[in-house]
């Protein structure tokens, strides 16, 4: 059955999990909402959801280097506490978020920060695109939302499928940590180098 993006979102503010993962609970539930609840529990990502709320103030900052010095990534990931942030788990679980932003690209670590304007402007486009096909408002404007998720997935870190394991998104993969470790865990900044971007090319000779 389809699955309504309205649906989704209530499924993810109730328990703190990514879209792609409510998705997947939901279409397996039958779209019945406390069915797909259990279901994330039992997948221990349920957990994950009462924790976020929880202050993260310590951490560690981690870093990726690829293509041979041409590429890097600086990552902050917060915790809850120092003996965490020390553990083995936890600094592979940084490192690999590291390099998932060395091969994705992100430009926003979650949906919210992406700007009113952006957002704005990214709605008229896909509504352009729609509309010039035809079809009726209503349709024109579903189109639009299930663009404005492609977006998310494509420009969003947490809604980005991970690259070790693209079944679950990076915020998926954060929470199912958060379940194993039991404490909350947040990306809160990261940067991406690569060399020469931002640089002017030399004039041709």
């Amino acid at each position: 059955m389809a699955i309504s993006a309205a649906l989704v979102k209530e499924l993810r503010e109730r328990t703190g999990v990514g879209m792609m993962e409510c998705k997947a609970a939901l279409e397996a539930a039958g779209g019945d909402l406390s069915e797909a609840e259990k279901i994330l529990r039992k997948k221990g990502l349920g957990a994950a959801g009462k924790k976020a709320a929880r202050a993260t103030t310590e951490g560690t900052i981690g870093t990726y280097i690829h293509a041979g010095g041409k590429l890097g990534v600086l990552v902050e990931v917060n915790c809850e506490t120092d003996f965490v942030a020390r553990t083995p788990q936890f600094q592979q679980m940084v490192k690999d978020v590291a390099m998932h932003i060395a091969a994705s690209n992100p430009r926003f670590v979650t949906r919210e920060e992406v700007t009113s304007e952006l957002l704005d402007a990214e709605r008229e486009i896909y509504r352009a695109q729609a509309a010039a096909t035809g079809k009726p408002a209503p349709v024109v404007e579903k189109i639009v939302g299930g663009k404005l998720e492609k977006f998310y997935e494509e420009f969003c870190l947490l809604d980005q499928p991970f690259v070790k394991d693209p079944e679950t998104t990076v915020g998926g993969m954060i929470s199912q940590q958060v379940a194993r470790i039991g404490e909350n865990i947040r990306v809160r900044r990261f940067v991406r180098f690569r060399l020469g971007d931002g640089l002017d090319k030399p004039a041709s000779e």
